[in-house]
């Protein structure tokens, strides 16, 4: 399976760009938003990875089995709508639910560790640079789609950043206002 995936990659470089990006994405913003949730709440930093690692886990084979269970249910619907047999892959033969599966694992987990490192590495002020490279992290994953597109990579890179930003100072926010029940 996992050769296939790596074969079907190099000749269809964008044909999985909307799992790597929708991976990716939420796995930079559920875990920042733990991250971001604990700073703001005042908790004890060694909280973060706790929470963040079990996080990264659990969404992200969340992330990848709803991603096969949405893709799955596409092809049997359009099954059933034309011949009755239920089908395990698209019937072009375009990414398998398994595939997509995997790439929004992957892209989860991969992009998911960026808000961690600062607290798995001890690099002090542990927030600030989990803030600085959660920010990079969203703008080069947002950048990097610009591999297959034709929109210029800033533009891509900064709609991203805004995007997952916001989101951050939604969690952080969150952990302010709610972190005097702790």
């Amino acid at each position: 399976m996992i050769e296939q995936f790596l074969r079907d990659e190099v000749t269809d470089r964008g044909g999985y760009i909307a799992e790597v990006i929708y991976g990716a994405n939420d796995g930079i913003v559920t875990t920042f938003a733990v991250v971001a949730g604990v700073a703001g709440a005042a908790l004890d930093p060694a909280i973060v990875l706790i929470l963040g690692v079990a996080n990264l886990l659990a969404d992200g084979f969340s992330m990848g089995m709803s991603n096969y269970l949405s893709q799955r249910s596409a092809l049997d619907y359009e099954a059933a709508r034309t011949d009755g047999a239920s089908a395990l892959e698209d019937p072009t033969g375009d990414k398998p639910p398994a595939y997509t599966a995997f790439t929004t694992f992957l892209a989860f987990l991969v992009a998911g560790w960026t808000p961690l490192l600062p607290y798995a590495l001890a690099v002090e002020p542990t927030f600030t640079i989990s803030i600085v490279a959660t920010g990079g992290a969203f703008f080069v994953v947002g950048a990097s789609r610009t591999l297959v597109t034709d929109r210029p990579w800033y533009l891509a890179g900064l709609e991203m950043f805004a995007i997952g930003m916001v989101a951050a100072g939604v969690a952080y926010a969150t952990g302010v206002f709610l972190g005097g029940l702790a």
